[in-house]
């Protein structure tokens, strides 16, 4: 099968034939439509986070297709079923944090296309336990950005604690930050989209955002101070600098719901207007099985819109350095 493998951090990934992997005992082998390009493919590709995955591997977590194969002891998908892969590839399914619905923080996980294969091929190998159905009006290059970045920022909303009539400013409007707008406006928020270039701005405008502001232009602290503050603030842009503007934003009693991974791992946090003004620092990781099922079922109700550009797999290269350089206005979704 062709596949995207990381052959090594400081290399271009290299598209080439690889063996189809075989599922095992309570594994499935899915045919891949389609698979979601996410920042943390990159940050995977070169190795930026603290713990490292290990060359060759292939990445890619927001794996969509069709079940091909099952392995022994498999009843939960059948040959023919449309699954999606997401991040959270396995979770050992009893310790503390499995049992009582925050599987995501289990210490046992493998992720998707960074401890094990991922969805960048044409095939790949997942845990049953950890595929997700998804229905059959959904298209698989829709469905594949809603495998993370629908279920992570959706996951960052639950988290906020949104309700009608909150103020929410979503700082970083793109493959993720158009669906966290469009999630908040469910909830019942007031939204307000960050942004420095015009094209996501007003694709902000097009979901309903209820504010936007060019942050390459005019200060958007002072920009949402004028609007009383935010009561939440959803981080999705990777700059220290940002994530510090989305916490001097808030009003007081504001929380700031940390989703983005800087790749020197720090920002400055003042302890004294943190205190003072009673604001809460939450960080969200992705999102359960059921939390990936309740945003699939939101999108079939069409309760959300996925903006998205396809591109061939062989071109993984160049999608990522037009990720990196904002030449997209939401998602890309590459098909093998």
């Amino acid at each position: 099968m062709r596949a995207a493998v990381v052959t090594s951090f400081t290399e271009p990934l290299a598209v080439q034939e690889v063996p189809v992997p075989q599922p095992g005992a309570g594994q499935i082998l899915v045919r891949i439509e389609a698979s979601g390009l996410c920042h943390t493919d990159i940050h995977a590709a070169r190795g930026d986070w603290p713990v490292k995955p290990a060359p060759p591997f292939i990445p890619g977590h927001e794996g969509v297709g069709i079940v091909d194969m099952v392995g022994p002891g498999v009843t939960l998908h059948r040959p023919g079923d449309r699954v999606a892969i997401p991040w959270l590839g396995h979770a050992c399914g009893s310790c503390e944090y499995c049992i009582t619905g925050w599987e995501t923080l289990c210490e046992a996980q493998l992720n998707t296309g960074y401890a094990i294969d991922g969805g960048h091929a044409e095939y790949l190998v997942a845990d049953a336990r950890f595929a997700v159905a998804v229905p059959d009006s959904i298209d698989p290059a829709e469905a594949a950005p809603l495998t993370c970045a629908g279920v992570t920022t959706y996951k960052a909303v639950k988290v906020g604690g949104v309700t009608p009539g909150d103020r929410v400013a979503i700082f970083g409007i793109g493959g993720l930050g158009h669906l966290a707008q469009q999630y908040a406006q469910i909830f019942g928020g007031e939204t307000i989209a960050i942004d420095v270039t015009e094209e996501k701005l007003q694709l902000a405008k097009n979901l309903g955002a209820a504010h936007v502001v060019n942050a390459a232009t005019t200060d958007p602290v002072a920009a949402i101070e004028a609007l009383g503050g935010a009561d939440v603030a959803v981080v999705l842009a990777a700059d220290p600098k940002v994530l510090e503007q989305a916490h001097a934003s808030l009003r007081r009693g504001g929380r700031l719901i940390l989703v983005s991974l800087p790749k020197d791992n720090a920002m400055s946090l003042p302890i004294f207007q943190t205190v003072l003004k009673g604001i809460q620092v939450i960080g969200s990781i992705v999102g359960t099985r059921a939390d990936l099922a309740e945003v699939f079922r939101l999108h079939a109700a069409g309760r959300t819109k996925v903006f998205y550009e396809t591109r061939p797999l062989e071109q993984i290269n160049d999608a990522i350095e037009d990720v990196l350089a904002s030449r997209v206005p939401a998602r890309l979704v590459l098909v093998p």
